[in-house]
């Protein structure tokens, strides 16, 4: 990842979506040329020389301070997501590379263990690039068109953009492929030398120009609790609440896990589906290791 191109793009992209009646401040005359904020106005908003955010917004974090990168983040209304990708890429543009280890390519095996226990709730575990990388039954069977692409491991964003099934898939496509490209672009913030993460990047972008679109964009978000709304093929419509859990002994992997609304209708289709992958001959082995 080009640290200063990045920098430069998501600054400009966040000084420009914002008005200056948002940020409060008065307009003489209607001769501007941008729709959003001037530098010298994100500069005076942040209590910094107008020189000093030039060289900031020109990607140039290097050494910049706590206390100036949370006033430019006020400066320009970033969210907690936002905030947290400035910071990531201002340690990416520091001295060195960032220490953060590489998140495990299996998972252990008394995590596929969790997962199998949780019979109830489709679950399972990923990493940033979006990558399934284990799966409970029923985890594997709300995911199944997923599943049918012989690529390993799974990819939500790869399903997303390059298969059509998606758009049947997942009813609000529009959200999910938003969604999607917004954790990876956070995860290319904190993991920026993550070389299989750029040639995930790198294909979508080649292949898809939905995904070159929304890429371009450089919007972050974080994922951590929410609603999904799936069609499966064979139980129809779901609505499904989601926690995102850290694993804490294994940096860089998450544990997703879904339930339903005691009664609803999805609570039915999700109790149907668990039926249905009962009578599956061979579920398909999770990839796991041993304990470390």
């Amino acid at each position: 990842m080009d640290t200063k191109r990045e920098i430069r793009e998501f600054l400009t992209s966040r000084r420009g979506r914002i008005t200056p009646q948002q940020a409060g401040l008065p307009i003489f005359g209607d001769n501007r040329r941008v729709p959003g904020l001037r530098r010298e106005e994100v500069a005076m908003l942040a209590g910094v020389s107008v020189d000093y955010y030039t060289r900031l917004e020109r990607g140039n974090l290097r050494g910049a301070s706590e206390s100036v990168l949370d006033a430019v983040a006020r400066a320009l209304q970033l969210d907690e997501a936002e905030r947290a990708h400035l910071f990531d890429l201002a340690r990416a543009a520091g001295p060195g590379k960032p220490s953060r280890r590489s998140a495990p390519k299996q998972v252990r095996l008394s995590v596929q263990r969790l997962l199998d226990a949780m019979t109830d709730a489709p679950a399972l575990v990923q990493n940033g690039r979006l990558d399934i990388l284990a799966a409970n039954r029923l985890g594997r069977a709300l995911y199944s068109e997923l599943y049918l692409d012989p690529t390993r491991p799974v990819n939500h964003a790869r399903f997303t953009f390059l298969d059509p099934r998606a758009h049947d898939f997942y009813p609000d496509w529009d959200r999910a492929a938003n969604d999607g490209v917004a954790l990876l672009r956070a995860e290319a913030g904190r993991n920026p030398y993550d070389r299989a993460l750029t040639d995930l990047v790198g294909e979508l972008s080649t292949r898809s120009e939905e995904f070159r679109i929304r890429w371009a964009a450089h919007n972050v978000r974080l994922h951590q609790t929410g609603a999904k709304h799936f069609h499966h093929p064979v139980v129809g419509d779901l609505t499904l609440t989601f926690e995102m859990m850290e694993l804490a002994a294994d940096p860089g992997l998450n544990l997703l896990a879904y339930s339903a609304e005691p009664g609803s209708r999805s609570a039915e289709a999700l109790n149907l589906l668990a039926s249905w992958t009962a009578t599956l001959d061979q579920p398909e082995t999770a990839h796991a290791t041993d304990e470390a």
